[in-house]
């Protein structure tokens, strides 16, 4: 069966798009079909994996994420969806297919607020695809409005990037009851694979507490392994490359680590 993993948190600056541009990178190298959809209006991870400009010519020509939840008909007499197929960017890295985002999704819960089954449609429009990839990884807004219930939706676990600051880790606890309330509403169940500490060394107030409340809140659910704080991350996102291909192998170690760990968790 797919593996379908959201990374989520009610925080932005946690590490999630950098966690999750690797994550599918890390599966592609282990030779897993991988697709990573990116469902941020800020399109952190879309310009991880590909150039503004290409990007400015899919998203005419192809569509993104936004005309697959449907809040793209507006540009359109005729109200008609791109397709799966043609969102797709096949090989933005090995092994690792890309749907890209767009500013669209800024309104979509404007756009899809009378719309039936609203959680369900990106699901929906993946049915004809799903089943080419091992793993699929849903880089998720910071907030849990349309994209990310729609990522929920179809997902079989979840992960959640933190960082050692107060008010990245206190919104975990309701972030992980409202996960469990939304799966329930939809009787569709989601395994958490496991909370990442990340950007490790980034100045903090109470670092250490926030580290030890963490861990005896969520015990096992902390991943041993954590994601330092490092330059070459983002200079590897601005060159459009995974950590992977940079040249930093404390970095890539980092980095290694959670991935494996992560596949462990989804069982694969």
């Amino acid at each position: 069966m797919t593996k379908v993993v959201s990374s989520i948190n009610l925080k932005g600056g946690v590490g999630k798009t950098a966690l999750s541009v690797n994550f599918a990178a890390y599966c592609g190298m282990k030779g897993k079909k991988t697709l990573l959809i990116d469902l941020d209006p800020q399109t952190n991870a879309t310009f991880s994996s590909i150039g503004v400009q290409e990007w400015t010519d899919v998203a005419k020509r192809n569509g993104t994420v936004a005309d697959l939840l449907g809040a793209r008909n507006h540009i359109s007499a005729q109200g008609i969806n791109k397709t799966a197929d043609q969102v797709i960017i096949k090989n933005v890295f090995e092994n690792v297919d890309l749907i890209p985002s767009h500013i669209d999704l800024f309104t979509v819960d404007l756009d899809l607020a009378s719309a039936r089954f609203r959680e369900t449609k990106l699901k929906n429009a993946l049915k004809s695809v799903i089943g080419n990839y091992d793993v699929i990884i849903c880089d998720c807004p910071p907030n849990l409005t349309i994209p990310t219930q729609n990522a929920l939706a179809f997902s079989t676990h979840y992960i959640v990037p933190v960082t050692l600051d107060f008010l990245s880790a206190i919104g975990v606890g309701l972030l992980v009851k409202r996960v469990g309330e939304f799966s329930s509403d939809l009787d569709h169940d989601i395994s958490q694979a496991g909370i990442v500490i990340s950007r490790v060394g980034r100045p903090a107030i109470h670092r250490e507490e926030t580290e030890t409340t963490l861990r005896e809140q969520f015990n096992s659910g902390i991943l041993d392994s954590v994601i330092r704080e490092r330059a070459s991350v983002s200079k590897a996102a601005q060159s459009y490359q995974s950590i992977f291909e940079s040249s930093d192998k404390e970095a890539i170690s980092d980095f290694s680590m959670v991935c494996e760990e992560l596949l462990r968790r989804i069982g694969e």
